[in-house]
């Protein structure tokens, strides 16, 4: 009997039914392009990819221009260094910025801010009045730009796709500026050899106009703020610690930074390698980099498949030594049909490796600190980038491109042995939500957000017999309390009472230890509740929230009102 025409395909009805209990079919979900179904971030995509391009069609022009007005290789390498220095030295004020203000607000003051450094850089190289240390100080600008841009771009990421997909946005905007890269540099070295430099420097200004427009329509869901803004230097510090006091985020920067270091050297020393060691011009070296480029772009689309194949670790250490090999092929070759493919190949690794770097830091960070944990991660990597630059551009004064390149292979197999002693987490999606048991408790006492310093206590009730795991939770307890804004975290027994066990810790102000309570996160609730099921007793555990007062330096005669706000 022949099939109905009018009946609805199996498949389709599963589909409708996974999609009406809201769940996706497994092959979609792990589809690489699902955040592009997302309106404001396809659009926001599609931009970049435009700034992107321009941003590496203006970097060969700067490159090259270099090389015609430089007698030093190292001032060379210092255009890179120049770009990226800046994301190190500044990325944790911009993090702070996007953590507690409006990150599309920050957005459009950094492209715009990069659009007028891009229009004054074309100026000065029309009006031939181009210096070397001049050329380094607006590529230095525009890597001011992209500092503030980075964190609150990176950030917003989660406010533009669902959290489950944050691993494939942060791979497809590593696409974006691979295919940019693939297409720009040869673009860009072609321009620069019909048109010089000059042509770049002006590709690049327009080049912001698309991204700024999309900015300036998105309006993202307003967040209603229950506390006050913390200060800048708070802000910082909060952020520093938070990362301080989680080992996962803790070792991704450490390995970020030695990827930085020895994978930058192919980008760093591409002018030289183009025009020394492959004896080309500037439209080889922008195939080259478009070589590198086109490699990313393989190597964006390769990644998820790998990652469901190997560990985060196993992944990070392959690409590791991957891209030691490349780099000491470049070092060898001295023909365009072995250079090519090993930039390709470097290419491939770069991505991979930062993307998953990205994407672990992101999935470990709640969303009230995501934005600084991103720029600190960003000033390891772009720390290593600089760093790694300056270094490889001393190498070659003194030994040469050969052997700096060489040189940058060894160390990236130094970062990989890393690995045995600093592992990366499985990159899986931690629920990082607000736990929400908290409530802000009523007090007798008449005090102020800025009263303080606040001391709270918290009495335990342990067996004999659960002492010992008692201690292993209070030891994870202690680091989220710490790493939430808790200060002179402390454990005492009583000496009376072995049952009696005193948990206290203080906060500068009572709405910082408001801010610390609401900060405990659902994947804390573990801890939380293991704490809670080896307290002894049907009474809940009691807590005593005090604020401490200097007595004897408090003037004499003094009204209750003043000695409250004293």
């Amino acid at each position: 009997m022949p099939d109905d025409p009018h009946a609805q395909p199996v498949a389709d009805v599963a589909r409708a039914e996974l999609a009406a209990e809201g769940v996706e079919p497994a092959a979609e979900r792990n589809s690489p392009f699902v955040p592009l179904r997302q309106p404001i971030f396809r659009a926001v995509w599609i931009a970049s990819l435009a700034s992107n391009f321009g941003g590496l069609v203006q970097m060969v022009g700067a490159s090259w221009m270099m090389t015609a007005i430089a007698d030093s290789p190292d001032m060379v390498a210092l255009v890179q260094a120049s770009t990226t220095l800046p994301v190190m030295l500044f990325s944790l004020s911009a993090g702070a910025l996007a953590d507690n203000y409006d990150r599309r607000r920050i957005m459009l003051t950094a492209q715009g801010f990069m659009l007028a450094v891009s229009v004054l850089l074309a100026a000065a190289a029309l009006l031939n009045l181009m210096t070397p240390w001049l050329l380094l100080g607006f590529t230095f600008l525009i890597g001011c730009g992209t500092a503030l841009n980075n964190p609150a771009w990176q950030s917003s990421v989660g406010d533009m796709v669902p959290r489950r997909d944050v691993p494939a946005a942060v791979t497809l905007n590593s696409v974006a500026f691979n295919i940019a890269r693939s297409v720009g540099p040869a673009i860009g070295g072609a321009i620069v050899a019909a048109a010089g430099a000059v042509a770049a420097f002006v590709l690049n200004a327009f080049s912001y106009i698309a991204l700024i427009t999309v900015l300036a329509r998105w309006q993202p869901p307003k967040v209603e703020r229950v506390l006050p803004r913390e200060t800048l230097l708070i802000a910082m510090g909060a952020g520093v610690r938070y990362v301080a006091m989680s080992p996962n985020i803790r070792s991704v920067i450490l390995r970020a930074f030695a990827y930085g270091f020895g994978g930058i050297v192919a980008l760093a020393l591409l002018p030289l390698i183009a025009r020394d060691l492959v004896q080309g011009g500037p439209l080889v070296f922008g195939i080259l980099l478009g070589a590198f480029g086109a490699g990313a772009v393989v190597g964006a689309f390769l990644s998820a498949r790998l990652r469901r194949m190997l560990s985060t670790e196993s992944l990070v250490r392959a690409t590791f030594g991957a891209n030691a090999l490349a780099a000491a092929l470049i070092g060898i070759s001295t023909t365009l049909w072995l250079t090519l493919p090993a930039l390709a190949v470097a290419g491939a690794c770069w991505v991979m490796t930062l993307s998953t770097f990205n994407a672990t830091v992101q999935l470990s960070a709640p969303r009230w600190v995501v934005g600084r944990a991103l720029a600190i991660y960003q000033m390891a990597a772009f720390g290593g980038m600089a760093g790694g630059s300056w270094v490889w551009g001393q190498a070659v004064l003194h030994f040469g491109p050969e052997q700096a390149l060489l040189l940058a292979a060894f160390a990236l197999l130094a970062g990989a042995a890393l690995g045995f002693r600093y592992r990366l987490p499985p990159l899986e999606a931690l629920n990082l939500d607000p736990l929400s048991r908290w409530r802000e408790p009523k007090v007798a006492v008449d005090i102020e957000p800025r009263s303080g310093p606040v001391i709270v206590t918290i009495e335990w009730l342990i067996r004999e017999e659960d002492v010992v795991e008692f201690l292993k939770a209070m030891a994870e307890r202690r680091r989220i309390r710490r790493r939430d804004g808790a200060r002179h975290w402390t454990l005492l027994r009583d000496l009376t009472d072995p049952e009696l066990w005193i948990e206290r810790y203080d906060t500068p102000t009572w709405v910082e230890y408001v801010r610390q309570a609401q900060r405990i996160t659902q994947a804390d609730a573990e801890i939380t509740d293991r704490v809670r099921a080896l307290h002894k007793g049907p009474n809940p555990p009691v807590v005593h929230r005090m604020i401490e007062r200097e007595t004897a330096t408090l003037p004499r005669g003094l009204p209750p009102q003043q000695i409250r706000d004293a």
